[in-house]
């Protein structure tokens, strides 16, 4: 009876030690699936160019994230069920039929405790450190369990199938772009990030996404010469003008011959002048299309950060953008692309540039017709669509499906809109205040 009571002890002991030891593997297990999801690539691949290989071992573990899920939710259920299984024959033995509820009541808690909120609030408060420490590990048990793991990949997709769900392995749950803009929009609701640093960098990512045609200056506010005009004409209009280069035509302002800078006129200018005896005749023989160049155009359809691409590698600042049918639509710069950047540019030849978007006492904003929905979002914070117009009065003009006069009023998209000024068919001046505050 003695020998048999020392055997019962001692098969207690080594089942207690054997579930001890497999609820630690658990804890390995859940901590490292926290940390290596958790932990930034962008930080282990600071790490790693610093020299730390377990960052390198971690990003080349992470690089595959379904088969690495995989087997660790593998590794971690196996441990978990033996566990589960063990503590249940060891309280049957020791507690009889109720063992079955007492083992269930004391795995729940220590499985809860120690091996998932333990390690995982571990993980997740120091991400990249943990992963780096736990890689390697991980990285051999991956190995080991990628036969398994593949036939269940394949068996899951399969029953996906059957449901009309395609799956592909090559597709990020959050793109790049999503996460860091995310990333900022909440650092700055923190206040962690700037405004102004927020919409550098969002208005850097955005550039893929949008189009020379949303930015471009509109054909109607084009500056241009007339080739045909007399030279000190042609002097007059380039020196009172705020611009440096301007378009050329010929007849008919559609027909761009081409775009002079001033400096190329004033030098040309100035050579004649220095070979004339007199100053009166000086500019007799000037033809302007001499010392103009080639027009460079582009589709409406270009993206900004292709066009910008297309400006570097041209050595060049201006083009003028056209149409699908080849017609004349607007002109964009350089600066223009680098505007949607760092915001609005401005020198002592850019009046009132600015102040596009004033507010008043009463709460109203005034804002000019022609300003981008996008730049007053930016400057008031709003979030006003873009999917329809470009400018505000052109998100006007859409919403109430005709050209309002001064004074008419609409609200829409949560805000009020007061028609103050129009030229023509253009509103040139509006009165915006969210109805929020209307209330108030």
């Amino acid at each position: 009876m003695e020998v048999a009571h020392s055997a019962i002890d001692t098969t207690f002991w080594i089942t207690a030690a054997s579930i001890v030891g497999l609820i630690m593997m658990s804890a390995f297990f859940s901590g490292s699936e926290t940390a290596l999801t958790a932990a930034s690539r962008g930080k282990l691949r600071a790490a790693t160019d610093k020299g730390s290989r377990g960052a390198k071992r971690a990003l080349e573990v992470t690089e595959d994230s379904e088969r690495l899920i995989g087997s660790v939710l593998l590794g971690n259920n196996l441990v978990n069920i033996l566990a589960t299984s063990l503590a249940t024959a060891m309280f049957t033995r020791a507690f009889g039929e109720s063992g079955v509820a007492l083992a269930t009541l004391v795995m729940t808690l220590l499985v809860l405790i120690f091996a998932e909120v333990l390690p995982k609030t571990y993980a997740i408060t120091n991400p990249e450190s943990a992963a780096s420490r736990v890689a390697g590990p991980i990285g051999f048990i991956v190995r080991i369990f990628a036969p398994v793991v593949s036939a269940v990949r394949l068996l899951v997709r399969m029953v996906l199938r059957l449901f009309g769900v395609k799956t592909d392995p090559d597709d990020h749950i959050l793109a790049v772009r999503e996460e860091i803009a995310g990333a900022l929009q909440l650092g700055h609701s923190e206040g962690v990030v700037e405004k102004e640093d927020r919409d550098r960098i969002l208005g850097a990512l955005d550039l893929s996404e949008r189009t020379v045609e949303e930015i471009m200056l509109h054909r109607s506010g084009i500056e241009m010469i007339d080739a045909d005009m007399p030279p000190a004409d042609i002097l007059q209009q380039c020196l009172q003008s705020n611009h440096t280069r301007l378009p050329v035509f010929r007849d008919d302002q559609e027909n761009i011959i081409g775009v002079i800078h001033a400096k190329d006129l004033l030098r040309s200018m100035y050579a004649l002048l220095e070979k004339a005896q007199t100053a009166a005749t000086a500019l007799d023989g000037f033809d302007l299309t001499d010392v103009a160049m080639k027009p460079y155009f582009v589709p409406d359809t270009t993206s900004l950060d292709d066009q910008m691409r297309n400006f570097l590698r041209r050595r060049t600042h201006f083009a003028l953008v056209v149409d699908e049918y080849g017609a004349l639509q607007g002109l964009i710069t350089l600066e223009d692309i680098l505007e949607e950047i760092v915001g609005e540019i401005t020198d002592e030849f850019d009046p009132d540039a600015d102040h596009l978007v004033t507010k008043a006492d009463d709460g109203h904003y005034w804002i000019d017709g022609s300003m981008t929905i996008r730049d007053l979002n930016r400057a008031t914070d709003w979030s006003l669509p873009d999917d329809e117009a470009n400018t505000v009065a052109g998100l006007v003009i859409h919403e109430a499906q005709m050209i309002p006069v001064p004074g008419q009023v609409f609200s829409f998209h949560g805000f009020r809109f007061e028609v103050v000024e129009r030229e023509n068919n253009r509103i040139t001046k509006l009165k915006i205040r969210p109805l929020a505050s209307i209330g108030e």
